[in-house]
């Protein structure tokens, strides 16, 4: 990627040196996405998950295998309490009826209130006028990061969910924006980054995008930098994918294999593996 403005004289050189300083950045970004997988391990977090009936199982299978420790009540009477003890929150939306409807205000304010990262999958805004404003009234309440899809993007932002709409929306909405696909972008304000990490049979895989969300508010409770805790959520995930479809045969087999290879990630396959520009 070039800078638009290169004087054609310096041009080569500009590449150049812009070639090496972004090859650094990608490997203190590794480097960083590694010490937080280590963190994790360590810190064992506690992340409290709104998300939809299809995704709860899979969601919390996937957070203990990467090292974290779930919890997923919506009950009124007390998920103000689990919230407030846990390290970091999720809220999706996929599963939109009136009980956690009700959960997801008590717990982000619950959230707010303890100071702790939310992270906000607005499923399938795309699909209802209704979903649609009930998303964006939830990001007005100042979600840490926002993990969406394309078409979700749109929907939220008005605009095309291309790269160079990232960081203005990100600085509108003060969140680290991850716009996930075949190649996954996450921006904030001032940075913007491209991960290439993953397989295609993550995508006929129900869950797969909840639990990846749900990964990444484990993150954001052990790096303070919710830029680079997306990144190595993202990663992450994305590696123990390429890794579990090596040993499988399809996405029934990933499903199971990658929950196996993200207990076995360490900070080796990381930095070996992770596609980061």
């Amino acid at each position: 990627m070039t800078r638009a403005g290169d004087d054609a004289p310096i041009h080569g050189r500009a590449d150049a040196g812009e070639a090496i300083s972004r090859e650094a950045i990608s490997r203190d970004t590794v480097a960083r996405a590694a010490d937080a997988l280590d963190a994790l391990r360590a810190k064992r977090p506690r992340v409290h998950c709104i998300t939809n009936t299809v995704a709860q199982t899979y969601t919390a299978n996937l957070l203990l295998a990467a090292g974290a420790v779930p919890s997923m009540t919506i009950a009124p009477d007390e998920i103000a309490a689990f919230v407030a003890g846990a390290d970091a929150l999720v809220v999706n939306i996929g599963t939109l009826d009136e009980p956690r409807r009700t959960a997801i205000g008590i717990a982000i304010d619950a959230a707010t209130e303890a100071g702790i990262p939310w992270v906000l999958d607005p499923v399938f805004v795309d699909r209802s006028p209704g979903r649609a404003t009930f998303g964006k009234a939830l990001l007005a309440m100042r979600p840490t990061v926002l993990r969406l899809n394309p078409a979700e993007f749109a929907v939220l932002s008005g605009l095309p969910a291309e790269a160079d709409h990232l960081p203005g929306f990100a600085r509108e909405n003060q969140a680290v924006v991850a716009l996930t696909g075949e190649t996954d972008l996450v921006a904030d304000a001032a940075r913007r980054a491209a991960l290439a990490n993953g397989h295609r049979w993550m995508a006929r895989i129900t869950a797969m995008g909840c639990a990846g969300a749900a990964l990444v508010a484990a993150f954001a409770a052990v790096d303070e930098d919710p830029w680079h805790a997306t990144i190595a959520a993202l990663v992450a995930l994305g590696v123990a994918a390429e890794r579990a479809a090596v040993v499988s045969s399809g996405p029934g087999t990933l499903a199971v294999r990658l929950l196996d290879t993200l207990f076995d990630l360490d900070r080796k396959d990381l930095l070996e593996q992770a596609k980061v520009s």
